[in-house]
């Protein structure tokens, strides 16, 4: 099977994986508070661990990662590794105040905002102001090798957390390696 193939497969399986982390932000309607409704089921009850893999949000083990400025953001590695070949799912929690630099990926990126408002924008030239917001379930795509950022501004109230899933490895370049890869806005 060709690479052309292998990737369309793998970002056909990105739809399911994608939905289930957008669900599993969508705790509840009626309040808004995620401490209404308790999404694990009772020990001894629910699907076999073996078929059907349950972590509710509120048991996904986030942490820094990289180099990154302490309380920036932090991630959590849900399946696969963007660092190896084959499909990957992370969640990202982005921190008021910080954007990373322009960057590219070696391969397309799929990501789905679960919570917060996320920033995205696209070039070389490093312009925060100038981003969009995309609020909870919006759809973001990245087209491989070309330059990107995004954040969350200091002005705004919760942290961001995206859903993203791709095809590693990743490779991710910087493009002016000699800036730091964060930055507080």
């Amino acid at each position: 099977m060709g690479y052309l193939e292998s990737s369309r497969r793998s970002l056909l399986m990105a739809a399911p994986l994608l939905l289930a982390a957008v669900a599993a932000g969508d705790k509840s309607r009626s309040t808004g508070h995620l401490t209404d409704i308790d999404l694990s089921p009772p020990p001894g009850t629910g699907p076999d661990p073996a078929e059907t893999f349950v972590l509710p949000y509120d048991k996904i083990g986030f942490q820094a990662w990289g180099n990154l400025p302490p309380r920036s953001g932090e991630m959590a590695m849900l399946y696969g590794d963007f660092n190896q070949p084959g499909p990957y799912l992370v969640m990202m929690r982005w921190n008021p105040g910080w954007f990373s630099a322009p960057h590219t990926y070696a391969t397309d990126r799929i990501q789905v905002v679960v919570f917060g408002t996320w920033f995205v924008n696209s070039g070389n030239d490093f312009r925060p102001q100038d981003a969009v917001p995309v609020g909870p379930g919006g759809y973001v795509k990245r087209t491989a090798r070309t330059p990107h950022y995004d954040g969350v501004p200091a002005n705004q109230p919760n942290p961001a957390v995206i859903a993203v899933f791709g095809v590693g490895p990743v490779d991710m370049q910087l493009v002016d390696p000699a800036q730091p890869s964060w930055r507080q806005v």
